[in-house]
This record gives C-alpha cells, sequence and structure tokens, in this order.
C-alpha cells in the first residue's frame, strides 16, 4: 500500500469538492426547471420530463417572479409577497422559496417552500406537493441542517413521485442528509433507488462511489467510478474521486492520469487544488516506495 494514503482525503463526512459540484448541478437545474416549467402553457397533462406544467392563468406571473428572482432575489420576494396577496396561490410561495435561495438566506426559503408544499397539497396538486417539499429539503441541506433536509425529503416521497428522473434526485439528495447524519447503511438504501431512478445522473454515480470507498467496497467503488466518468468524463470532482479509488487499490498510473486530469479542468477548484496537492505526494513514476509496518 502506498506511504502517502493516510495524508490523502478519505476522512468521513462529504469532500467539499463533491459537496460544491452537487450544489453548483442542483442551483442550475433548480433555475432551469422552473423557468422551463413557468413556460408551459396547459396545466391538465405532465410532460415528458414527468413535470406538471403550470396552469395558464398563473404561468406568465410565475415567470415574471422568477426573473424577478434571478435578477434581485429581494425583488423576487416583494413581487412574490404581492402575488399571493392576488391570488398567486402556492405558486407565489413557491417563487418566494427560490428567491430566498437565490439569497442564500435559507431558513426564510425553508418555510416559503414548506408552506407552498401544505397548500399544494390543500389543491390536491399532490405531484406539486412533492417537488415542493423537495426544494424544501435541498435548502435545508444548504442551510447545514441534514436532520430538517431528512425529513423534507422523506414528505416529498411520502406524496409520490411518478418512477423517473425526479423520483431519483430526490433519493439522491436524502441519500446527502443521511450521509450527512452518519446513517451510511440508510444512505446506500436511497442511493440504489437513486441509481435505479436516474441512471444517466453522474452525480449519482460519483457519491455511491465515495461512499463505496468509505466503507471499504472497493470493487462497488471502482465500478460505479467508472461510470460516472463515462457520463462526465470533463468533470474534475469524478476526476479527483477517480484517483482516490485508484490510489486505494494500487493503481498509481491511474490516480496520476485522473489528479492531473482534474488539475488541468479546473485548477482552481477545490476539486483541482486537491488533485494538485495528491500528485505532489504521489511518488514519481518507477519510484521504490518504501513499505509500511
Amino acid at each position: 500500500m502506498p506511504f502517502f494514503l493516510p495524508l490523502l482525503f478519505l476522512a468521513q463526512g462529504y469532500d467539499p469538492e463533491i459537496e460544491a459540484v452537487m450544489n453548483r448541478s442542483r442551483k442550475e437545474k433548480q433555475e432551469a426547471a422552473a423557468a422551463a416549467t413557468a413556460a408551459a402553457p396547459k396545466p391538465a397533462a405532465a410532460r415528458e420530463d414527468g413535470r406538471i406544467p403550470v396552469p395558464a392563468k398563473y404561468a406568465a406571473p410565475f415567470q415574471a417572479c422568477l426573473d424577478q428572482a434571478i435578477e434581485a432575489p429581494d425583488a423576487g420576494v416583494a413581487f412574490a409577497q404581492k402575488w399571493r396577496i392576488d391570488g398567486g396561490s402556492f405558486y407565489a410561495r413557491h417563487c418566494m422559496g427560490f428567491a430566498y435561495a437565490r439569497a442564500e438566506r435559507w431558513g426564510p426559503a425553508i418555510v416559503a417552500f414548506e408552506q407552498a408544499a401544505e397548500e399544494a397539497e390543500r389543491s390536491a396538486e399532490m405531484a406539486q406537493s412533492a417537488r415542493l417539499w423537495a426544494q424544501a429539503g435541498n435548502a435545508a441541506l444548504a442551510s447545514g441542517d441534514p436532520a430538517k433536509a431528512r425529513q423534507d425529503f422523506d414528505a416529498a416521497l411520502a406524496r409520490g413521485l411518478p418512477d423517473g428522473l425526479e423520483k431519483g434526485e430526490v433519493h439522491l439528495d436524502r441519500a446527502r442528509a443521511l450521509v450527512a447524519l452518519g446513517d451510511t447503511a440508510a444512505a446506500r438504501e436511497s442511493l440504489d433507488v437513486a441509481l435505479g431512478q436516474a441512471p444517466g445522473d453522474p452525480l449519482g454515480w460519483l457519491l455511491s462511489a465515495t461512499l463505496a470507498r468509505r466503507s471499504g467496497e472497493m470493487a462497488l467503488a471502482q465500478a460505479h467510478i467508472a461510470r460516472a466518468v463515462q457520463l462526465s468524463p470533463d468533470d474534475a470532482s469524478v476526476a479527483l474521486e477517480e484517483g482516490n479509488i485508484a490510489v486505494l487499490t494500487q493503481h498509481d498510473d491511474v490516480a496520476r492520469s485522473a489528479w492531473q486530469r482534474a488539475v488541468r479542468l479546473a485548477p482552481t477548484t477545490a476539486a483541482g487544488k486537491a488533485a494538485a496537492d495528491n500528485l505532489s505526494r504521489l511518488p514519481a513514476a518507477g519510484a521504490v516506495k518504501p513499505t509500511l509496518n
């Protein structure tokens, strides 16, 4: 086993570089999904991505509210508050939560999303309620409260979501909360569901590989990081974890190549810097490594 192993980023808990890429991805998805949902004109049937369109009477003000929130979160909150009084239903509270999240005011965002979820449920919009509970859970994760996040993700799953990407991502986010709470067995269960429901999401395979590596399941870690690399070859966080797993399985050349790729892809990010640090501790190719006692 390589002598530099104790110096790698192998402690329990989330790797900051993996957390960063997950949060970035979800923020982008939230904005894109909210805008796409608002633009849909028909209220009746779900679209191909499983999201229920916003009714026509709410679509234009919802989009205007989102636009305000993206441009200036405080203006988005003000718009949503007025619209709620004027009959914006749970869509107004949804936008309010989005605006607070844009401002990283996680406490008010959680409250707004939860209130929107409850109002949607009272309107018999169970799928929309589930989505809003999930957004509350992500706000709770961002606030550093994984216990609250787990409660909200459980609430989302209890309201029901169609099989597919959305359900998979809720299970993935639930697994993130469970890892933060130290419940790795339950996290593995949610991750397995996530991989089945959303097999095209590289973040699921990345987190699964990381959890397997920390649990000592190296064959599983190797298989799942290989899938993450296949799906997202240009992600520095994936490359970093590929190197971490490779070095633990005594494939130093693979580790070196993966870490070099991470540095090349994103030298100033946490993933790139961690990979560069690991490379500095890796013996030169062909060097004789001392054995551990």
